[in-house]
C-alpha cells in the first residue's frame, strides 16, 4: 500500500518532459493521498500512465519546501515492512520499473517490468526551463542544504 503526501503531480508530454504546471491528483489514477496498492491503477486508460508505461512522475510534496516533511510511505501487506520517506525538497518521483528487462536475480528469482519501484526526492524535472518550478540552480558561493530521510520498520 502506497501513500504519497502530494495533492498534485507534474504531468509530462509523450517524451517525459514536464508540461510546466502541476495538476491535481484527485479523481485520477495518480492519486495516492490514501493508501493504495501501487499496481491497482497502473494499467488504467489514462494518458500519463500509458505514455510512461506506468508511473514515472514527480509529485509535489505537500507542505513548505525546506521543511522536513513526509513525502511517501509504502507498506507491504504481506510482510509488514514499512518504508517512510521524508524530505525538504519540493518533489518525489515515483517510478515503477516500467522499462526493467526480464532478468534472473538472487536464488533464481525473476525480475521484470514493474517488479520494483523507486521513490526519488528531487527538484522537479526540467526545472531550469520551467519558470513556475522552484529553481534547482546552484550559483557560485551558494550553499545546497536539503535533507532526505528513509526509514524502514514494521507496521
Amino acid at each position: 500500500m502506497a501513500t504519497i503526501f502530494a495533492h498534485q503531480y507534474i504531468p509530462t508530454d509523450d517524451t517525459s518532459i514536464p508540461l510546466g504546471q502541476p495538476a491535481d491528483v484527485a479523481g485520477t489514477p495518480m492519486d495516492f493521498t490514501v493508501p493504495t496498492p501501487l499496481g491497482e491503477r497502473v494499467d488504467d486508460d489514462f494518458d500519463q500512465l500509458t505514455q510512461a508505461r506506468g508511473y514515472d512522475h514527480s509529485y509535489v510534496v505537500d507542505g513548505e519546501m525546506g521543511v522536513l516533511r513526509p513525502a511517501a510511505e509504502v507498506v507491504s501487506p504481506k510482510t509488514g515492512i514499512k518504508l517512510t520517506v521524508k524530505t525538504t525538497l519540493p518533489g518525489v518521483q515515483l517510478y515503477t520499473a516500467n522499462y526493467l528487462t526480464d532478468r534472473a536475480g538472487k536464488d533464481g528469482a525473476r525480475y521484470a517490468p514493474r517488479y520494483a519501484f523507486c521513490l526519488e526526492t528531487q527538484f522537479f524535472p526540467d526545472s531550469p526551463n520551467q519558470p513556475a518550478f522552484p529553481s534547482a540552480i546552484l550559483r557560485a558561493g551558494e550553499k545546497f542544504d536539503h535533507t532526505t530521510c528513509f526509514f524502514f520498520g514494521e507496521t
